[in-house]
């Protein structure tokens, strides 16, 4: 099958996520690649046919979303964004006629698809919001954020042939064509072996909390510090806190063996602490309501805590439950990537069916030339 896959380029999870993803598809069949903002760079350097568009952004300011300054970031990159896109699309007119279309919340994929009456996959985390149930519990005080989230949510890719959605947590399924699966990994995480060990591993930008580093040295214990100091090139250590320059294997290598991490809400670094056994603090980013729920699910099932700021307090109650934690996360199983990877497989299984009795169907006599672009 010939696969346009598109990827959207705020936050990295989405990019390494798809990078797994691509490295099996490509084994069978033919697949060319959109994406926006960092994905590009990453996946371009992995797989040939990966063509740049443009995509939204997010402005943040001390750990929230800032909206004015979103708004007027994405109005000027539109400018000159969206000329780029058409011209990416008509290229892709001339030069590839995709089967189905795989998106990882991605648009100009996804309108592609539906304005060439090819089936739409969607395989993301974020249309669990949408897709699913979720408790009034579990919203308390947050009911406000979840209506407005998940509407946009769900008017982001409606329609699609199929929602395939990674998660470590699995509320009611309230839509048809959704499946849940476990969280897609990176072979490097796979192949981890989780050992106990003293450090914190703590993953925390400049822009999100200025008073962490003091906060970390009062504390004692040893940490490993990510995203702090973005200009360093070899580690710096300042008594019990080292601040590292990010490496993908050392990176790995400190989650492994860390006693538990410091994280905000993201997907990707919460998937792969809960299946390396690590419990989280989680420090979501305000007005990001993905990253609340991630973490407020983080909190439910036991594996974690979640903050609304990172200060003395949060981070002792925390230290406090770890034994708690790991306990909650001794019983959480995933059989690799494999039944991820088998669902996708599964669908374009199935959208390659329907192509083949559309076309069986046009050349049955008296059939007529029939149309078989019909959207999924």
């Amino acid at each position: 099958m010939r696969i346009l896959y598109g990827v959207v380029g705020e936050g990295m999870g989405h990019a390494t996520r798809s990078r797994v993803v691509l490295e099996e598809l490509v084994k069978e069949h033919e697949v060319q690649v959109v994406a926006s903002g960092r994905a590009h760079a990453y996946l371009a350097e992995r797989f040939p046919e990966v063509h740049r568009i443009w995509g939204f952004t997010l402005h943040y300011e001390g750990n929230a979303i800032r909206r004015l300054p979103t708004v007027v970031r994405n109005l000027r990159g539109a400018v000159s964004g969206w000329p780029r896109n058409v011209r990416a699309y008509f290229e892709l007119v001339a030069s590839f006629r995709p089967d189905v279309v795989v998106s990882d919340f991605e648009s100009f994929s996804y309108y592609f698809g539906k304005a060439h009456g090819i089936p739409v996959i969607d395989l993301d985390n974020i249309h669990v919001i949408s897709r699913c149930t979720h408790s009034r519990e579990l919203l308390r005080g947050h009911e406000h954020d979840f209506g407005l989230v998940r509407n946009v949510v769900a008017a982001k890719l409606p329609r699609c042939f199929h929602y395939v959605i990674p998660t470590f947590f699995y509320p009611p399924v309230r839509s048809r064509r959704t499946t849940l699966v476990p969280p897609v990994l990176r072979p490097e995480i796979l192949a981890a072996r989780s050992e106990p060990g003293e450090h914190l591993l703590v993953y925390q930008t400049a822009t999100t909390n200025r008073a962490l580093p003091e906060t970390l040295k009062q504390l004692g214990i040893p940490a490993r510090v990510y995203g702090l100091r973005r200009d360093l090139t070899a580690d710096m250590v300042d008594g019990n806190v080292t601040y590292r320059p990010f490496g993908e294997a050392r990176f790995i290598e400190d989650l492994r063996t860390a006693r538990a991490v410091v994280a905000g809400g993201g997907f990707s670094l919460l998937s792969e602490a809960v299946f390396l056994h690590k419990p989280v603090l989680s420090v979501p980013v305000e007005r990001q309501f993905e990253q609340v729920l991630n973490a407020l699910y983080l909190q439910d099932l036991g594996y974690g805590t979640r903050a609304r700021r990172l200060d003395d307090d949060a981070l002792e109650s925390f230290l406090a439950r770890v034994p708690e934690h790991t306990r909650a996360l001794a019983g959480y199983r995933q059989d690799g990537n494999a039944l991820a990877l088998a669902t996708l497989k599964e669908q374009l299984g199935l959208v390659a069916a329907r192509r083949a009795r559309r076309f069986r169907h046009r050349r049955a006599p008296g059939s007529g030339s029939g149309d078989a672009s019909g959207a999924a």
